[in-house]
């Protein structure tokens, strides 16, 4: 019989928190919510009648830690690592939404704090979910792309003005909340950079001056990683990609998610350099509503020992220092 984990919800500030209440609800045959957990009023006005919540009892912090096994940490970005310290501190499992807040050092000590007691700390980066990027991890870890020269990230939309406003709040802008998921994934091949060259433009688009159209480039020795991020360009969405170049093969997706189209082409492929030619790769597609299912699964699945968490405390504190580098700048214009 499967052990059902009993999981609840501090903080319902974040974007993506209802979203993965509701994965979590529907996943009831791995999960027995205990409820959410939310102490700022302001949140409770916004969000706390949403069906999903509606349906959960709402607990103090201190009810929730004692009542679950593991948490989901969704509170409004700023407070996301000291919450999550509680959780750690409690001895609870942490799914925690991205990106971390707070400095480095605050990262590390919850990074340490979950070390010591065991506890699995599953960030929120939802593309490591998704099966094209995993099918380019894949390729490019097994050798069949030769060695990695080149990867190519973006992620850009245009944003409302609501949501620029919003976004105006945090240091670096449209990289710090979206080139987070690109980080985490050039990470994932590359490792930490050797340089990091920033540049960060504000377009003044709807009368709010905030890094919006934003770039970085990442050096590693004779390769270079690109990482784009707009809050202003007109069907960004469909321009979302991944590119990862090797010596022996390239693989692209574009767009990067709903609907997903990946390639591949190596020299036996391209014969001709002055033509594009390339085989595509079918991958399946997860449904908008469905794409925080398999994060989910993953983090049942990590807690009870079905697999292990590929993302090492090493990993997420690489990514974080990686993120906070191309913010604070080794080299920002």
């Amino acid at each position: 019989m499967t052990r059902r984990i009993k999981i609840g919800q501090i903080g319902i500030g974040h974007n993506h928190g209802e979203a993965k209440m509701r994965s979590v609800c529907k996943l009831n045959d791995l999960f027995e919510v205990t409820g959410y957990a939310e102490e700022d009023e302001k949140w409770i006005a916004q969000r706390g009648g949403s069906e999903v919540y509606r349906k959960l009892r709402r607990l103090s912090v201190a009810e929730l830690l004692e009542q679950s096994d593991a948490v989901l940490v969704e509170t409004d970005v700023p407070r996301l690592t000291e919450y999550a310290k509680l959780c750690a501190d409690a001895g609870k499992h942490i799914h925690m939404d991205k990106p971390a807040s707070g400095s480095l050092n605050d990262f590390k000590e919850l990074i340490d704090a979950a070390r010591e007691k065991k506890l699995v700390l599953q960030l929120g980066y939802m593309y490591r979910y998704n099966p094209a990027v995993q099918k380019a991890m894949q390729l490019a870890k097994s050798g069949s792309l030769g060695r990695i020269l080149s990867v190519d990230a973006q992620m850009s939309t245009f944003h409302a003005k609501w949501y620029k406003e919003w976004l105006s709040r945090f240091d670096g802008g449209s990289m710090y909340i979206f080139g987070s998921h690109l980080v985490d994934i050039v990470v994932s091949l590359l490792g930490e950079p050797d340089t990091v060259a920033s540049f960060f433009r504000c377009t003044d688009t709807d009368g709010i001056s905030f890094p919006d159209n934003t770039l970085a480039v990442l050096g590693y020795g004779a390769a270079l990683a690109r990482i784009y991020v707009s809050s202003v360009e007109v069907n960004g969405w469909g321009r979302r990609q991944l590119t990862v170049a090797g010596d022996k093969a390239t693989v692209s997706i574009l767009p990067l998610e709903n609907v997903t189209a990946m390639t591949y082409s190596d020299l036996a492929i391209a014969t001709d350099a002055y033509r594009d030619m390339k085989e595509n790769i079918a991958v399946p597609d997860i449904p908008q509503d469905c794409r925080y299912d398999v994060m989910m699964r993953g983090f049942y699945d990590y807690i009870t020992g079905r697999t292990e968490n590929p993302y090492t405390y090493e990993h997420e504190y690489a990514v974080q220092k990686t993120l906070l580098r191309i913010i604070n700048g080794d080299n920002a214009h």
